[in-house]
């Protein structure tokens, strides 16, 4: 039976990369693409890391109803398609879902048969060296991203499990068990 895996945590806990090396480990997973309405960093292809739709377009599907979960995030919007996700379900293989909380816990009232994971810096400082080691915002951004996480952090709780990710080694090794459950 294919299983819905759905990670969650504040920007620079780690889980985009806790989630890529989970998915090297496991064949059978396969990662959901959102779409989002932020424009694409430096290096990302649409359909890869995300589908870049434009405003319009995403309030268009979101009118639809094609979306399983979306969410307003620092003056973006990012949502999962359901087809998306059905799709590689009903084939047989097990999805992970990347979203923040506010997504995880829409995602959980349409498809309770799911497992909540929430990735947690060790500490609020380590958060903020790690968002500036990035080089990818200026300070007040940092700023922004560090009070949003702070909020976000509160709802670790509502998770099935809570992984620290203090060691990379050891977070990985800990999702990969949660996996295999």
């Amino acid at each position: 039976m294919s299983r819905l895996f759905v990670v969650s945590g504040p920007s620079g806990a780690g889980k985009s990369s806790l989630c890529t090396a989970l998915l090297k480990d496991c064949p059978k997973l396969k990662l959901s693409i959102s779409c989002t309405t932020r424009a694409p960093r430096l290096g990302e292809k649409d359909g890869c890391e995300y589908h870049f739709l434009d405003i319009e377009d995403f309030e268009k599907q979101k009118g639809a109803g094609a979306f399983l979960e979306w969410a307003k995030v620092h003056d973006h919007f990012y949502g999962t398609r359901q087809s998306d996700v059905l799709s590689v379900l009903q084939k047989g293989d097990d999805v992970l879902l990347e979203i923040d909380w506010q997504g995880a816990a829409q995602v959980a009232e349409k498809m309770p048969d799911l497992m909540r994971i929430f990735i947690l810096p060790p500490s609020i400082e380590s958060l903020r060296e790690r968002l500036m080691a990035r080089g990818q915002d200026d300070a007040l951004v940092i700023e922004r991203r560090v009070a949003a996480a702070e909020a976000e952090m509160s709802h670790a709780a509502e998770a099935h499990y809570q992984v620290v990710n203090d060691d990379f080694d050891k977070a990985l090794q800990t999702l990969r068990l949660l996996v295999a459950k």
